[in-house]
């Protein structure tokens, strides 16, 4: 079992709440802990410990002072030996690719927007437990972690190698489409939220493992690549764009219409040539894979 447990879960999905949970193994008598102002892939600082609200600490179930070293940094002086608990919330209403959000409709978070760095111990695994909470029936989970138990929608527990691997590997949860295909061996996983039944979610399976074939050969050849699965998150809104990279995932935001859209009775078949907003699309997805 992993020294260094969080649990992520939902406290108020109407009021854009999430709760978190670290139990921590073998503190130091001094143990800080930190929220990175940065996340991969993204060269700004980031304010992510503005939305850090109520943290406590517990030790053998008594509650214990934390000290706020200065916007980002805590530290809690405790007896060194027994696990050392600490509980906060985090308020997630940004739908960037950046941070965390979460509402009725669908939830998505970044570890660094969430988890505290425990100091001196971020090169150890760290484990993540999704609990399913308030959350709306139906919701599923979709992550570039490695899944050590998990139910069927995908909450349970993950594990990751250090703290690095956790920040690299957001979370989306939600009712989204989910479609899989095989890219040179590799298994990639593309899960869509906020797209219309008219979605042509075949069309962008086959696009894509066009795009990652093509990727993958001409970076090695014959060789496989750094991953043995990859993760497509995509958010389609009304007004949207972007995304970022990540070890074996990334995060994208396209407008609604970009989509590729499935053809009704009596309408022609589609042109070769993609529409300039789904070729758009194709360019984020070709760009991020790229990174």
């Amino acid at each position: 079992m992993a020294a260094l447990r969080y649990r992520v879960e939902s406290l108020n999905h109407r009021a854009h709440l999430l709760a978190v949970t670290l139990e921590i193994d073998r503190p130091s008598a001094k143990q800080k802990l930190t929220l990175p102002v940065w996340i991969p892939g993204s060269y700004l600082v980031r304010e992510f410990s503005q939305h850090l609200q109520h943290l406590q600490a517990f030790q053998g179930g008594k509650p214990l002072a934390v000290r706020q070293l200065d916007k980002h940094r805590w530290q809690v002086d405790n007896d060194g030996r027994r696990t050392l608990t600490l509980r906060w919330e985090v308020y997630a209403f940004d739908a960037s690719v950046r941070t965390a959000f979460l509402d009725a409709t669908r939830g998505f978070f970044n570890c660094t927007s969430l988890c505290l760095m425990v100091d001196g111990r971020e090169d150890e695994p760290h484990a993540l437990e999704l609990v399913h909470g308030d959350l709306p029936a139906g919701w599923q989970v979709a992550t570039g972690l490695t899944p050590s138990r998990t139910d069927a929608a995908g909450f349970g527990h993950y594990l990751a190698a250090s703290y690095d691997v956790l920040a690299d590997c957001p979370v989306e949860l939600g009712t989204f489409w989910s479609g899989e295909f095989v890219a040179c061996g590799v298994p990639h996983r593309f899960v869509v939220s906020g797209a219309g039944a008219w979605f042509d979610g075949q069309r962008l399976l086959e696009d894509s493992r066009r795009i990652c074939e093509a990727q993958i050969r001409f970076w090695h050849d014959s060789h496989p690549p750094p991953f043995d699965r990859y993760v497509f998150m995509l958010h389609a809104s009304a007004d949207g764009y972007g995304g970022l990279e990540h070890r074996n995932s990334t995060a994208l935001i396209c407008q609604r219409a970009d989509l590729p859209r499935v053809l009704g009775k009596g309408v022609k078949p589609a042109p070769l040539k993609p529409t300039d907003g789904y070729t758009t699309l194709l360019g984020l997805i070709s760009h991020e894979y790229f990174h």
